[in-house]
């Protein structure tokens, strides 16, 4: 199951396998209470201010994933003009404003470094947008990689992953990732790599601000600002489980969450929600590592 599973969320790409980028929007209807956690050093990031406990608005109408690096953030003034015709946003007195953070990753290095999300990207991306999730080298995930430890020139091909769990109180917790890292990827059940460098070379150096992890994570449990932005923050460690290494230097890791409980929902039990979060992080790695497929010359790990 996708992070659609969490009802209000709907999931729209936009693809370009030439240029190798792409772009992905989570539409939540109504808005959504939202926070986020950036825990790597090289961020591209939009609006994740405005979702600090105790900011003004604190709710969001979508969340824009986006390649390109921080040219891609551009795709959500695409995004926002899609809601403004629909009449969606935060109601000022001159109309709605349409609240959209953003994050991006670099994939420049792939395919061509000219093209990139742009706002009619992101307008097409919510022109898509429904129930039905595709995974791999789609959306945000087209371009894509991991595995960088011995230099880009040995990647492995990633792509785009979501998953979800249900708890036992009926509670949905769900995830979708866009996995551009720096480190190999490992299945934590096992401890085997299912992603790693195709060299050994031991000193050869990452490219500064070249891999990003990005995503969300969903739920139907209530929660306010506080603890919304401790979902964020617990998702990571879903990250951690599969990635080595996570949070680097060389990563710009940020994770949104977002809940979107019913009228009649009750309060989860933390303990079991952060390990269900982490859960649903990890398997959505693990699923965009093996939906994807070579492009560009870049091998998938299942090749």
């Amino acid at each position: 199951m996708s992070i659609t599973q969490v009802p209000g969320i709907t999931v729209g790409h936009w693809t370009n396998l030439d240029a190798a980028t792409g772009c992905t929007v989570v539409l939540c209807e109504p808005a959504a209470q939202a926070g986020v956690d950036v825990r790597g050093a090289a961020p591209a990031t939009r609006e994740t201010e405005l979702l600090r406990p105790g900011n003004l608005v604190g709710k969001v109408n979508a969340i824009l994933l986006s390649g390109g690096s921080a040219f891609g953030l551009d795709a959500a003034t695409g995004v926002m003009r899609y809601l403004e015709e629909h009449g969606i946003g935060f109601q000022s007195s001159h109309g709605p404003v349409p609240i959209v953070p953003a994050a991006a990753l670099f994939d420049l290095g792939i395919g061509r470094a000219d093209i990139r999300p742009d706002a009619a990207a992101g307008y097409a991306a919510c022109q898509s947008a429904s129930t039905n999730v595709d995974e791999g080298c789609v959306g945000a995930g087209t371009g894509a990689t991991v595995a960088k430890l011995g230099g880009p020139q040995f990647a492995v091909k990633s792509g785009l992953g979501t998953a979800s769990t249900v708890l036992d109180d009926g509670t949905v917790v769900a995830a979708m990732l866009a996995v551009n890292a720096v480190g190999s990827v490992y299945d934590p059940e096992t401890g085997h790599a299912i992603a790693s460098p195709r060299t050994t070379l031991q000193h050869a150096r990452p490219l500064a601000a070249t891999s990003t992890t990005i995503g969300v994570v969903a739920t139907t449990a209530p929660l306010d600002a506080g603890a919304v932005n401790r979902l964020a923050s617990i998702a990571h460690d879903g990250l951690a489980l599969t990635i080595r290494p996570a949070h680097t230097q060389y990563d710009g890791d940020t994770i949104f969450a977002v809940s979107l409980p019913a009228p009649d929902a009750r309060p989860t039990e933390p303990l079991w929600l952060g390990h269900a979060v982490t859960t649903v992080v990890a398997r959505a790695v693990l699923r965009a590592i093996r939906a994807a497929t070579s492009l560009h010359g870049v091998p998938a790990a299942t090749s």
